[in-house]
């Protein structure tokens, strides 16, 4: 039977915030001033591109690059700036501009960016998926002062999903187990992941997806740290086990 320790907690999580990120789901009623706008077509960025380094909007009116907007939702408030996540119904590029992907972004974008980024294309990704009940199949409304949509008819509520998984690094004295999927590129290895089933703990989840994968048993096991995984909607929490 396995062991679980949460005592070690060396290290940190991979992206934490370097500055004031206030999460708020009202617009202020008032503002004048440049605005952060994360903008997605299809769940690709709109980056301003500059030399070797991508930048995300940051402009009073978003309206004047003359994009069609679908949706916009109030995510709060990052350095004391209003950031916004933006639904954008075609791909149509303004000049100096460009659609990326969030994987393609990481390391060329501004850390603190990036994770409002992933913050945002996940609540854009919600509401376009959640427009209709799927209890009863009525047209959703978006709740005033919380996160959530809820149906008219039948009152079912639904709230932005978070999907958890665990991430662990099998370790034995100075060396780590590495292995790789069929769909991976050529010379891509990788430590183990996968999601938690319904009804199972994130410890158990552990053990379940080593055992499954390849074919061990591990015995202690370690919670090392988490962090938001927005490919599509996950929440990795990461482990070390032996």
């Amino acid at each position: 039977m396995a062991t679980y320790d949460f005592s070690d907690t060396r290290g940190l999580p991979l992206f934490g915030m370097r500055k004031t990120f206030i999460s708020e789901v009202n617009p202020p009623r008032e503002h004048a001033g440049p605005a952060w706008w994360f903008a997605f077509h299809r769940n690709r960025l709109l980056v301003e591109v500059a030399e070797d380094t991508l930048r995300v909007p940051c402009r009073e009116r978003f309206e004047e690059l003359g994009v069609t907007i679908i949706q916009r939702h109030y995510l709060g408030r990052y350095d004391g700036l209003p950031c916004h996540a933006v639904d954008l119904a075609d791909e149509c590029l303004p000049d100096g501009m460009d659609f990326k992907d969030l994987r393609q972004v990481y390391g060329l974008l501004e850390e603190d960016l990036f994770v409002l980024g992933g913050r945002a294309v996940q609540i854009v990704e919600w509401d376009r998926t959640h427009q209709y009940c799927g209890r009863c199949g009525s047209r959703t409304q978006t709740k005033e002062k919380e996160r959530a949509k809820v149906c008219p008819q039948c009152g079912l509520h639904n709230f932005p999903r978070l999907s958890p998984a665990i991430i662990v690094a099998v370790e034995r004295g100075d060396e780590i187990l590495l292995a790789r999927s069929a769909h991976f590129p050529q010379g891509m290895f990788s430590v183990l992941a996968g999601f938690v089933e319904p009804g199972e703990t994130i410890e158990e989840c552990v053990v379940r997806e080593v055992k499954e994968e390849v074919g061990i048993t591990v015995g202690k096991i370690h919670y090392f740290g988490s962090q938001p995984w927005p490919f599509p909607n996950s929440l990795m929490l990461g482990f070390r086990g032996s």
